[in-house]
């Protein structure tokens, strides 16, 4: 039987439950499953004073409302769904995202990662293809997701001379994460790739269509249809939903 998670104070309007120490998908499984049963819970009313709840890694984040509620009362409140909280088999939708691999300007650091992982580049291509990946959190900039999940085979620590502009789309790995840089922003991470689908786009309801808890995969595609994607979503007329290939 799982352990019970620690509850620590974030203050006087918010608490942590905490499920473990470590980035762990068991431990992750728990977070989401607390987090599924008090959104649900919370839409239905069942939980007047709690503001919001924020999944992370390994803890749930909740914050609620000291005039409303006090922290016994909302601790005891949150007793039995902790009590429930399972690790589930999956929480959320699988996307399927199409990145393009080819060239020095979608991936500058394909070489070198296959060089220092020993294999071909063509083999970094198919272990990130064919990795499960999993969305643990969203942070860093609006819509960039954590994937866990990449391959031992070409799991590397950060850049040395992180990059001050990372071009949007970037595919990039670090460690046992990969991501899609949604902005250009800095970031240290390894170049593999170009994904041509916004990963924040405000014109959109949501504007980010990742959440924690979804599943990732990512299909190779070729420059032309990396070029007629990017092209349909800057007009506004790619289906991001599409990629959704089960709930």
């Amino acid at each position: 039987m799982a352990e019970a998670p620690e509850i620590k104070s974030l203050g006087d309007a918010a608490l942590s439950i905490e499920f473990g120490d470590a980035i762990d998908p068991a431990v992750n499984a728990r977070v989401m499953a607390l987090f599924a049963a008090l959104e649900a819970a919370h839409a239905e009313g069942a939980l007047p004073g709690l503001l919001e709840t924020v999944p992370s890694f390994r803890a749930l984040a909740v914050h609620y409302d000291p005039l409303r509620i006090s922290r016994d009362a909302i601790e005891a409140a949150l007793a039995p769904y902790i009590a429930a909280a399972q690790a589930e088999a999956k929480v959320g939708s699988t996307w399927v995202l199409p990145a393009c691999y080819e060239g020095e300007e979608f991936a500058p650091d394909l070489a070198d990662v296959a060089a220092r992982a020993g294999i071909t580049p063509a083999e970094v291509v198919a272990l990130h293809t064919q990795a499960d990946f999993r969305v643990y959190i969203l942070g860093f900039v609006p819509g960039f997701a954590y994937l866990g999940g990449v391959p031992e085979a070409i799991r590397l620590p950060r850049r040395t001379d992180p990059r001050t502009a990372v071009p949007a789309g970037s595919v990039a790995i670090a460690g046992e994460m990969s991501g899609v840089y949604p902005l250009t922003s800095p970031g240290g991470w390894h170049l593999i790739g170009r994904c041509p689908v916004p990963m924040f786009d405000p014109r959109q309801d949501p504007p980010v269509f990742l959440k924690p808890g979804d599943r990732v995969k990512f299909k190779a595609i070729d420059a032309a249809a990396c070029a007629r994607i990017a092209e349909q979503a800057a007009a506004g007329t790619y289906d991001v939903s599409a990629l959704r290939v089960e709930d």
